[in-house]
Parts: structure tokens; C-alpha cells; sequence
């Protein structure tokens, strides 16, 4: 929202689908995804959304050759100059694999015009994984999102799916509570926070 509020265009690349067959998920599962997703992309004002339609928890089955090639023409097409990803060591398996088919696509010889590379930290999955002085996630960039905070919350209330009840991680409580943690961090209210794997100034 604050990239958009700053004339940026911005994308969302999603990697992972549900399907609605025999050995998959109940067509209204997939309908009510579906339109979630519309939802969201409709609230950020996303410019486009990119789905490259990888069976869900399976990301680490699927052929890596396959997922850097869709991720690489994605990102070909879009020629970002700042992208989010997922944090290396997520707990989610799905989220592992996907940041080292993404992170393979953004080569600066290749990709000249990417100037910045950040990872996000995602509620019960990066704080459940096992830490390590090597793995942690250590943000080193924070963003002051308070003027944006509300409607965050609001966005997310979308994934009526996703979202937790209190006190588990995924709740508006606890994603408030880390906003504002980070903002003591930072002096904001409340802050993102990021680590920065490369910059281009």
C-alpha cells in the first residue's frame, strides 16, 4: 500500500494453487480461494497477479527446474526493481523451496534493473522454525506502515480462511502486536520489518 500511495506499480507473484479433483479439494474450497484472491488483489490495487499454479504443500515435489522457469519469465515480464519474498528458512516447506526457485531468478548480471532483494517474516511459519546464528531471521530494514495499519488489517481480514483466533500467531491481534513491536524497533508506531539481501544504489 505504501508503494502504491508512492505512484509505484506493484505485482503479486503466487506460486501455489488448489484444485478441485478427485484426489484435491471440494469445489467450493477452490471457489472461495479463488475469490479471495480477487479480493485482495481488488483492496492492494495490484497491478497484475501472476499465479504459476503449483499444487500447495507440494512445492518441494514438483520439478525445481520447472518452478525457476516460470518464476524466471515472471519475472522477465515484470522487470521489478524491488521484490518481497519469503524468509529462506521458513518452516514451511512450501515456502524453502520457493525462495530458492525465486532467489535463482534474480542474478543481477542477468537482471540488471532489480535494485533491492528483501525477505519477510510470515506469522507461525518463520518464528516456528528452528533458529540458528546462521538461519535466524534478523530484520535489518523497517518500514513505518502506521498510516497503513488499519487497512492492513482490513486486507487481511479477507483470508477468513487463514486468519487465526486469539492468541494464535495468524490472528489481528498478533499481527498488530509484531507491527507495533517492530515499530518499537524502529521509533514508529508500526513498522514491517525485512532482511535486505542486496542493494543497488
Amino acid at each position: 500500500m505504501k508503494h502504491k500511495t508512492q505512484g509505484d506499480e506493484i505485482y503479486w507473484m503466487i506460486i501455489t494453487s488448489i484444485r478441485n479433483h478427485p484426489n484435491g479439494f471440494p469445489l467450493e474450497v477452490v471457489e472461495k480461494r479463488d475469490s479471495t484472491i480477487k479480493a485482495v488483489a481488488e483492496a492492494y490495487g495490484f497491478n497484475a497477479v501472476a499465479e504459476l499454479d503449483v499444487p500447495t504443500t507440494q512445492v518441494d515435489k514438483c520439478d525445481l527446474g520447472a518452478l525457476v522457469s516460470k518464476a524466471g519469465n515472471c519475472i522477465d515480464e515484470i522487470k521489478p526493481d524491488v521484490v518481497y519474498m519469503m524468509h529462506e528458512h521458513d518452516v514451511h516447506s512450501d515456502h524453502r523451496v520457493s525462495f530458492a526457485a525465486i532467489y535463482s531468478c534474480l542474478k543481477s548480471f542477468r537482471h540488471p534493473y532489480i535494485k533491492q532483494i528483501y525477505t519477510f517474516e510470515a506469522l507461525s511459519e518463520t518464528e516456528f522454525a528452528v533458529a540458528t546464528a546462521a538461519n535466524a531471521f534478523v530484520p535489518n530494514v523497517y518500514v513505518d506502515i502506521t498510516d497503513y495499519i488499519d487497512k492492513k488489517l482490513e486486507i487481511m481480514s479477507l483470508y477468513d480462511t487463514e486468519i487465526m483466533q486469539d492468541p494464535y500467531p495468524r490472528s489481528l491481534s498478533s499481527i498488530k502486536a509484531l507491527a507495533r513491536l517492530r515499530g518499537s524497533r524502529c521509533g514508529a508506531m508500526y513498522a514491517e520489518a525485512f532482511m535486505l539481501l542486496y542493494a543497488k544504489y
